[in-house]
């Protein structure tokens, strides 16, 4: 059974979202440089150990991202073992890629598809 592991919050302001999840629920908010003048905002939810997993069970982590048409509220991201055989599974299902198997060095590799109720959710591979 896959699992939820992550979230994602898209701003318009991440200045301004920043302040507002740091001051508000106490998250630690960390940009993280993802090259070609691309930002991404870590937002730490719970302590994580030396491989970035949630010390505590159950608890997961997420981030703050631009928004864009096609990812325009909040996104849920499930922890599967292959995103390419994921998304084969989610087209057959009725549903659609919106961002294929995007690998993010030293960490895994991401993707996005849209459901059949035109929910728009992540993928997660973590790099073995």
């Amino acid at each position: 059974m896959d699992k939820v592991v992550h979230f994602e919050i898209p701003v318009d302001d991440r200045g301004r979202a920043k302040e507002f999840y740091a001051t508000v629920f106490e998250w630690d908010v960390q940009d993280s440089d993802m090259g070609g003048g691309s930002v991404y905002t870590l937002a730490g939810t719970v302590a994580t150990d030396e491989k970035m997993q949630p010390k505590e069970t159950g608890a997961i982590n997420g981030g703050l991202m631009d928004r864009t048409s096609e990812l325009s509220v909040p996104v849920i991201t499930i922890g599967v073992d292959s995103i390419d055989d994921s998304l084969k599974k989610v087209e057959a299902g009725g549903g659609s890629t919106i961002t294929p198997r995007t690998p993010i060095p030293g960490m895994g590799a991401f993707g996005y598809f849209k459901d059949t109720e035109g929910n728009v959710m992540g993928l997660w591979e973590t790099q073995m």
